[in-house]
C-alpha cells in the first residue's frame, strides 16, 4: 500500500519513474478480482488469475533504443534464460509483500497469482507496486478526495488507447491483447458516478457493479463513492 495523500495522477507519475529503467510491466491475462468498500472505510480487494510480464519500452509503446539492438544480436536461448531469471526474480519480489497468497512464475512471462489485503481507506491504495520488482502498471488505484468521496479507477482492466487521465498509461494493444477477466466493485456506499452501462445491481442494502474486461474493453471501469462521515 501507498500511505500518502496525493493526486491519483501525480502519484502515478511519481511511481511511473523507476518503470524507464525497469526492465518488464506487469499486465493481467485471465482473472477474476473484486474490491468491497463499506461505507465506514473498510475495504478489502483480491486478485486471482494470470498476470504477463511485458519489456517495459514495449508494453509502454517506446521506441527502439541501443538496448533493443544490443537484445537483437542475442541468441533467442540466451534471451529466453535472462527473461526467465528476471521474471523468477519478480516472483520472489513479489512473495515477499503482504498480501501474496501464491506466486508462482511458469515461464514465457506467465505468473499465476492470489493475492488478498483488507484495511481501512485512509490513504491512497494503488496495486501492484513493488519497489523491490521495480515493475508498475497499476491494475486498480483508489484515491480519496475532500468531501468523503472515493474515487476508483482499474486502468489495466481496460484498453483505452491513449484516452486515460493524464499521468496514467493506457495499456497499449500487446498489453491488452491477453485481457480476459471480470471486476466487481462491491459497496453499501453512495454510488455517485460509475461508468457500466448495466448499471449497479442492488441487494441486501449493497450495490454491486461487474465490469467485463476483454481486449475490446475500450473503457477502464471507474467509479465515484460518497463514505460516511467519520465517527468523532
Amino acid at each position: 500500500m501507498i500511505a500518502r495523500l496525493v493526486p491519483l495522477a501525480r502519484l502515478a507519475v511519481a511511481l511511473l519513474l523507476p518503470v524507464a529503467l525497469a526492465s518488464c510491466i506487469l499486465a493481467p491475462g485471465k482473472f477474476t478480482s473484486t474490491l468491497r468498500i463499506d461505507a465506514d472505510r473498510r475495504f478489502a480487494f483480491s486478485y486471482v488469475g494470470e498476470v504477463y510480464a511485458e519489456e517495459g519500452d514495449k508494453a509502454l509503446g517506446g521506441g527502439l533504443t541501443a538496448k533493443d539492438h544490443d537484445e537483437a544480436t542475442k541468441d533467442p536461448a540466451t534471451k529466453r534464460a535472462e527473461a526467465d531469471a528476471r521474471n523468477r526474480a519478480v516472483a520472489a519480489a513479489l512473495a515477499r509483500e503482504a498480501g501474496y497468497r501464491r506466486v508462482e512464475y511458469l515461464g514465457e512471462g506467465k505468473f499465476m497469482i492470489d493475492y488478498a489485503i483488507t484495511g481501512r481507506l485512509d490513504h491512497v491504495f494503488v496495486w501492484p507496486y513493488n519497489i523491490d520488482a521495480e515493475v508498475l502498471f497499476p491494475f486498480v488505484a483508489i484515491e480519496l478526495r475532500q468531501g468523503g468521496l472515493v474515487r476508483v479507477k482499474a486502468p489495466a482492466f481496460g484498453n483505452e488507447g491513449g484516452k486515460s487521465a493524464p499521468g496514467m498509461p493506457d495499456m497499449g494493444q500487446a498489453m491488452a491483447s491477453r485481457l480476459d477477466g471480470i471486476f466487481t466493485l462491491d459497496t453499501d456506499a453512495e454510488i455517485v458516478s460509475q461508468n457500466n452501462e448495466d448499471g449497479a445491481i442492488n441487494a441486501d442494502g449493497r450495490r454491486t457493479i461487474r465490469w467485463k474486461a476483454t481486449p475490446l474493453s475500450r473503457t477502464a471501469p471507474a467509479a465515484v463513492l460518497k463514505l460516511a462521515p467519520p465517527v468523532s
